[in-house]
């Protein structure tokens, strides 16, 4: 289980853009998608005084998290919960948000995110919740699945697709979806770049996660979990998310931009963690307001 999570993605920028102070007695940061843990090890192993809250709504990456850190003791707490419903009783110093499905879950076919193994129509971070795939899939009607797909995944054969999914349904597996999909593409499309599927997938994991409105829920809360001073990191993998976290920043009073541009993977990167291609980090500072 370990072993999925081992590769944090921009580690070098994470770490220079929390900017964590030397003079705060024992400063406090929150890793609000803790995953397995390897941007809030790089964190702890920053500043010896640090104190880090980690959070995540997936209980296997919580768990992953809690093995690889054990040795930093009382130095970290986890909360099971997704961010935009965590409630902290002090400021932070720094806040890291690494969005989006993680290679660990992609990787592990039982969850259903990906259709490279034949798997249960799941994709639920956290396990707890009823909404599954499955449900999306064969339950909401046309007009539903073709806005979702084409919002969500900014496929242009939206409607094609959602008509074959009701033609064809009902769905068990990833790979019966995903050679629906295949099928009732034309030709030329289905032996493209991608999969054909892959923007359907997309916006399937985005619907059942509600992962956009959460991720505006949490940049609307999340600058005044800072001190003034404090940073707030986001790591974002896909056009929807990056376009929100952009606005958030800019149109939040309370903050200040540290990045203009999004900061990207170096190519070394990208050669030794192909996950970190799509990457995009932005960073903004909490200002003190004139009364």
């Amino acid at each position: 289980m370990l072993s999925s999570y081992h590769v944090p993605v921009m580690p070098q920028a994470v770490v220079e853009g929390l900017n964590l102070p030397t003079s705060a007695d024992t400063p406090v940061v929150l890793d609000a998608t803790v995953g397995g843990g390897g941007h809030s090890e790089l964190i702890l192993q920053a500043c010896e005084a640090l104190k880090l809250v980690a959070l995540d709504q997936d209980e296997v990456a919580l768990a992953a998290a809690q093995q690889r850190l054990t040795r930093y003791g009382d130095r970290v707490t986890f909360h099971h919960t997704n961010f935009a419903s965590f409630q902290p009783n002090h400021a932070f110093q720094g806040i890291l948000a690494d969005i989006g499905v993680s290679s660990a879950q992609l990787d592990t076919p039982e969850r259903g995110f990906s259709f490279r193994k034949e798997a249960p129509l799941d994709m639920r971070m956290n396990q707890q919740q009823n909404l599954s795939a499955a449900d999306v899939v064969n339950h909401w009607n046309e007009t539903e699945l073709a806005n979702t797909i084409f919002t969500y995944g900014e496929e242009r054969l939206s409607r094609r697709i959602a008509r074959a999914i009701v033609e064809q349904r009902p769905f068990q597996t990833t790979t019966q979806l995903a050679d629906a999909i295949a099928r009732c593409v034309p030709k030329k499309y289905r032996y493209g770049r991608i999969h054909p599927a892959t923007r359907t997938f997309q916006a399937l994991r985005i619907a059942v996660n509600a992962e956009l409105d959460v991720l505006k829920s949490f940049l609307s809360q999340a600058p005044s979990w800072l001190v003034t001073g404090g940073r707030l990191v986001v790591i974002s993998f896909h056009s929807l998310e990056d376009r929100i976290v952009k606005q958030a920043f800019r149109g939040d009073e309370r903050l200040k931009i540290i990045t203009k541009k999004p900061l990207v993977a170096t190519e070394d990167e990208v050669q030794h963690n192909p996950r970190a291609r799509s990457a995009k980090l932005r960073v903004a500072e909490r200002i003190e307001l004139d009364e």
